[in-house]
């Protein structure tokens, strides 16, 4: 009997057509992409992409975890993890105030870069919002490889509706950071007190940085530069 409660195929149909697209699009300006339909093969093709022996930084993500790539890093032990985004069991940093930053800074030339994405538009873009900058940054220049991982939830149709997106899932972030990491300090944002966006460029905002990757190249004379960013979409709800 049809079971009409249960759409898990047309929703992966969906995600896989979707995933596809964008991929399509990220290789015609040398970004590379892959779909891969659960978190274990995710976890499983970052680890192929990163070598051992590799110093390992990252930015803040919430689809690494899901993952549990840096808990397979740790265990591992075989590469150089830099990462200021480690917390204890608080869910303050492990490393807090001026050690942090130097952390950041660190992660952003390390050999590979993790991170996750707020946005993949199907015609190839990387759309992201960051705080304070250390995410982008790795992101566009400094490392040698960039992994990025991202559910397939992720997908958008152009730049305006990953602007639309970041601007609907911002203050699920906001909210993330003061209820579960103490970050007191964003306690008078609007979006925390009505979970809606309204662009309020303040100071104390953690959507300072709007970019929009839309390809890359290799500098001349770096014949081994490209493929610098790889992309990982899974086919599972990931991340914010």
């Amino acid at each position: 009997m049809i079971d009409e409660t249960n759409l898990t195929e047309e929703r992966q149909w969906l995600y896989e057509s979707h995933a596809n697209k964008a991929i399509a699009s990220l290789k015609r300006v040398s970004i590379d992409g892959v779909f891969v339909w659960s978190k274990e093969e995710a976890l499983a093709k970052a680890l192929e992409l990163i070598p051992p022996g590799a110093s390992v930084g990252r930015g803040d993500s919430v689809t690494l975890a899901q993952i549990g790539l840096m808990e397979r890093l740790r265990k591992d032990k075989s590469r150089e993890i830099i990462d200021p985004f480690e917390r204890d069991e608080s869910g303050r940093y492990a490393v807090p105030g001026p050690g942090h930053m130097a952390l950041m800074r660190k992660a952003a030339t390390a050999d590979v870069f993790l991170t996750g994405v707020n946005a993949i538009t199907m015609d190839g873009k990387l759309v992201n919002v960051d705080s304070i900058g250390n995410r982008v940054v790795g992101l566009i220049f400094g490392p040698k490889k960039v992994i990025v991982v991202a559910g397939a939830n992720k997908i958008v149709k152009n730049v305006d509706e990953a602007l639309e997106r970041l601007r609907r899932v911002s203050p699920l972030n906001v909210r993330r950071h003061y209820v579960k990491h103490a970050f007191e300090s964003l306690e008078e944002l609007p979006c925390l007190k009505t979970g809606v966006c309204v662009d309020c460029r303040r100071p104390d905002s953690i959507c300072n940085y709007v970019v929009i990757v839309q390809g890359q190249q290799a500098p001349k004379g770096a014949a081994d530069y490209l493929p610098r960013i790889h992309v990982i979409i899974v086919g599972e709800d990931l991340g914010i």
